[in-house]
Formats: C-alpha cells, sequence, structure tokens
C-alpha cells in the first residue's frame, strides 16, 4: 500500500503576527516598569577634617635672637583652636581630628613647668575631637592615608599649624637642635600621600612660612589637590587665624 506524503501547511501569518505583538507588547512592559522603579545613588562618603599642629620652640635657643620664635607655648594650640571651633561652628557633627606634634610640648613642658599635654587634652574635650599625637612623620602620614577608611570617608579638609619653610612643614624646629629640626614633612615626600582620599572640594591649607613658594605646588603635583600657602613669612596672633607678615607677601 503506498502512502503519499503531504508537506506540512504553513503557519497562519495572522497568528505569528498576534503571538509577537503579544511578545513585544510584554517586554515593553517589563522595561516600563524598570524605567519607573526609582534608582538608589550610592551614598556621598563620609567628610573628616584634619588638623596638624607642629611643636614650639624652646626659650634655651631662642633668648639670643633678635627675633625670638614662640614666646608663648600656645602658638600654634591656638591657632589650631580657633580654626577647630570654626569648623565646628559651621558643622556641629563634623568630624574633626586633630593631630599634634607631642615630643616638642614634652620638652616645653619641662621648660614652662606646666602639664601642657592636659592643657591639649582639654581643648579635645572642649571642641570633642579627634586628638592624635605623632612622634614621627611616619605616623602623621599613615593617620592621612588609613587614619578612617578612606573608601568611605574623604579628607574634606587638611591644614597645618606650624614652622615651615619653602619645601618643608619642621615639626621641632628650634626645638631639639637650636634653628634646626630633625623631623619633617618634605616636599618630595608628598608623594607618600595616596591619591584618591580628599574629598572633590577639599580646602588644603598650610599656615606656616614660606610654603607658597615651592611645597604648594608640590602638593598639587603629588595628590591632585591645590594647597594654599603663604608667600612670604605669616604672623600668629592671639585671637585670630595667621596673617601674611611680609611686605607684598600673599597667600597663594
Amino acid at each position: 500500500m503506498s502512502e503519499s506524503f503531504s508537506p506540512p501547511l504553513p503557519s497562519s501569518p495572522t497568528k505569528n503576527s498576534s503571538v509577537s505583538m503579544r511578545k513585544f507588547a510584554l517586554l515593553f512592559a517589563l522595561l516600563l516598569c524598570f524605567l519607573n522603579t526609582p534608582m538608589h545613588a550610592a551614598p556621598e562618603p563620609a567628610r573628616e577634617y584634619i588638623i596638624i599642629t607642629g611643636g614650639v620652640s624652646l626659650w634655651a635657643w631662642e633668648k639670643f635672637k633678635a627675633e625670638p620664635h614662640d614666646n608663648w607655648w600656645m602658638n600654634f594650640v591656638r591657632a589650631s583652636r580657633i580654626r577647630i571651633e570654626e569648623i565646628r561652628a559651621q558643622d556641629p557633627e563634623a568630624q574633626i581630628a586633630w593631630l599634634v606634634y607631642r615630643p616638642a610640648y614634652l620638652s616645653r613642658s619641662k621648660q614652662d613647668g606646666k602639664d601642657l599635654i592636659s592643657l591639649i587634652d582639654s581643648v579635645r574635650d572642649a571642641f570633642k575631637v579627634k586628638l592624635v599625637y605623632f612622634d614621627r612623620t611616619e605616623q602623621l602620614l599613615s593617620y592621612i592615608n588609613y587614619g578612617r577608611p578612606r573608601e568611605m570617608v574623604k579628607i574634606a579638609d587638611l591644614e597645618y599649624f606650624g614652622h615651615s619653610n619653602k619645601a618643608c612643614f619642621m615639626f621641632d624646629y628650634s626645638n631639639n637642635i637650636d634653628s634646626a629640626s630633625k623631623v619633617w614633612l618634605h616636599e618630595d615626600d608628598l608623594k607618600k600621600i595616596q591619591r584618591g582620599i580628599f574629598a572633590r572640594d577639599a580646602f588644603v591649607k598650610s599656615w606656616g612660612c614660606h610654603t607658597g613658594e615651592s611645597m604648594s605646588s608640590k602638593f598639587r603635583s603629588a595628590t591632585g589637590v591645590k594647597m594654599i600657602g603663604a608667600n612670604g613669612k605669616t604672623a600668629y596672633q592671639t585671637d585670630e587665624l595667621p596673617i601674611v607678615s611680609t611686605p607684598g607677601g600673599s597667600w597663594r
């Protein structure tokens, strides 16, 4: 018995078109649902303010000079306190870290016969800041880079109060050696500060002498962040922030 073969009939064009339209409508509805779903942006990183306070000189070295440094032990501490108070007034919840070079104040305590460390501690308590004493430059750099998880807490403000020249911060100027320093942060070491740890609008300023003449540009090259420094000497005030005291000098 022979069998005949009949090829299958093609599907109805009308039926296929209907199925395709339903699929398209479903995909379109899913797309609209996705687009209407609220998209939550990643939270902005927290911000930290860092104030660095260098050490003061000793009268043993300075008493013979025509213009002695640091007659008042609070020369840099007072200026730091004024700035901390400004920050706290602007943002009562600000995270403020205060980094103080301890050895110089221990030496000055012996000279003046006062417990200066406890007086510095009282500023911490009054303004509720995180006080970090450092003895070596490596400790300072370690806090800047790793003191907080920098992917979550960016540095919004970094300011230095202390002795300096155009190329470095001098943390123990005339405290250990007459008119010299053994502990410093040199402009060539700024590359040790990691990139990406500063907020986009970070404010960085050195309130010391001469740093606007070289160190500021090196800071920007190393970190990508502008640092304001003085072209000339600075003078520390009792109740105000330091000013540029050299005639014709300026912040830059």
